[in-house]
C-alpha cells in the first residue's frame, strides 16, 4: 500500500492546483525547520555533517526499498553523478550553517541562489542574462552587502564560516535546480536518489575530513536522541515527494513563489527558538534578496507558461 502511494506521488499526473500548492508548501515548511533537529542532535553529540550523512542514508535506503532499480539509470546519465555533487554540497552547506549561525542570516543568504542560477544558467542552459535578470542580481547583491556589512567593516564580507557555507549551499542549490532542469526527461525516483545519495557521500566525505584534520569531535555511542535522525530521514523524503508532486503540476514561477516561504517558516522559528535576531541590516537586506528572488519567480507571461515537466 505504501510503495504504490509512493509510486503514484513520484509519477506526474493532472492535478488540481490547491494539493499541489500545499505539497511545496508541506517541502518548503520541512526545510524551514530542519535547523532545530540538525541543532539538537549536535547537542546530542552528533556534528551536523554526521547527522547529514546518517540521515541522508537512511533516505536512500528508504527509497530504495520502495524503487529498487532506481540507481539503474545512473549508468546511462552521467549528469546524475554531477547532481548528486552538486545536492550534497548544498546540504553540507546549508545543514552545516544553519547549526553554526543565526538561522535567518543564514536562510537569506542562501536564497541568494536565483542570483547564481543568473550565473550558471548561461554556461550551462545557454540563457544570455537579460536587462531585467542583471537588475535582479544587482538587487539581490545589494541585499547581501547589507546583510554582511558591519560597522568595524570597510567591506561586506562573509564574517563567519556560516556565512560562506550559506553563500556556498546557496550556488550548489542553483547548480542543483539548473541540473534538474537538464534531467528533467527523467524519472523522478532517479533525481531523487541522486540528491539523497550526494547528500550521504558528500556530508560523510566532509565529516571524514573533519575528522581527521579534527574539527568534526568523534561521535559518542549511540543514544536514544539520535531517532531524530530518522524521522528527519522521513521528513526529508516526504518533502522531497511533496516537491515532486507539487512541482510537476505547477508552473514553474508559481513553484518558486511558493518555495520562498522557507524563509517565513525559518525565521518565525528560528526567532520563537532564540536561533535568530532580526536586526535592522538584517531586515533591510533581506527584504531586498526576497524581492529579487519573488521578481525572478514571476511569471512574465502567465497565459504562456506551462507547467514545469519534472
Amino acid at each position: 500500500m505504501v510503495r504504490k502511494a509512493l509510486n503514484r506521488s513520484l509519477a506526474a499526473r493532472p492535478a488540481g492546483t490547491v494539493l499541489p500548492a500545499l505539497a511545496l508548501v508541506l517541502n518548503a515548511f520541512v526545510w524551514g525547520i530542519s535547523w532545530w533537529p540538525f541543532r539538537q542532535l549536535q547537542g546530542d553529540g552528533l556534528h551536523p555533517l554526521l547527522a547529514t550523512a546518517l540521515v541522508y542514508l537512511l533516505s536512500v535506503l528508504l527509497l530504495l526499498a520502495f524503487r529498487p532499480r532506481a540507481w539503474r539509470a545512473f549508468a546511462g546519465q552521467p549528469l546524475l553523478w554531477l547532481l548528486a555533487a552538486a545536492a550534497g554540497m548544498t546540504n553540507v552547506g546549508f545543514n552545516w550553517a544553519v547549526t553554526m549561525g543565526d538561522v535567518v542570516r543564514v536562510v537569506l543568504l542562501f536564497y541568494l541562489m536565483p542570483a547564481w542560477t543568473v550565473v550558471l544558467a548561461w554556461p550551462l542552459l545557454g540563457e544570455k542574462p537579460t536587462l531585467a535578470s542583471v537588475l535582479r542580481v544587482a538587487l539581490a547583491m545589494a541585499g547581501v552587502a547589507i546583510v554582511l556589512k558591519t560597522g568595524d567593516s570597510p567591506w561586506p564580507v562573509p564574517e563567519s564560516l556560516a556565512d560562506g557555507l550559506a553563500l556556498a549551499g546557496g550556488m550548489s542549490f542553483a547548480l542543483t535546480n539548473i541540473l534538474l532542469r537538464k534531467l528533467q526527461h527523467l524519472d523522478a525516483a532517479p533525481r531523487v536518489l541522486a540528491m539523497f545519495a550526494g547528500g550521504a557521500a558528500m556530508a560523510g566525505a566532509v565529516a571524514l575530513l573533519g575528522l581527521a584534520l579534527g574539527f568534526v569531535a568523534v561521535p559518542p555511542l549511540p543514544r536514544a536522541g539520535w531517532t531524530l535522525g530518522l524521522a528527519l530521514s522521513l521528513g526529508f523524503l516526504a518533502s522531497n515527494v511533496a516537491l515532486q508532486y507539487g512541482a510537476a503540476r505547477l508552473n514553474a514561477h508559481t513553484t518558486a513563489l511558493i518555495m520562498l516561504s522557507e524563509v517565513v517558516f525559518a525565521s518565525l522559528s528560528s526567532v520563537a527558538l532564540g536561533a535568530a535576531e532580526l536586526t535592522p541590516r538584517t531586515l533591510g537586506g533581506g527584504l531586498l534578496i526576497v524581492v529579487a528572488a519573488a521578481w525572478s519567480a514571476w511569471p512574465t507571461h502567465p497565459a504562456r507558461q506551462a507547467p514545469a515537466p519534472q
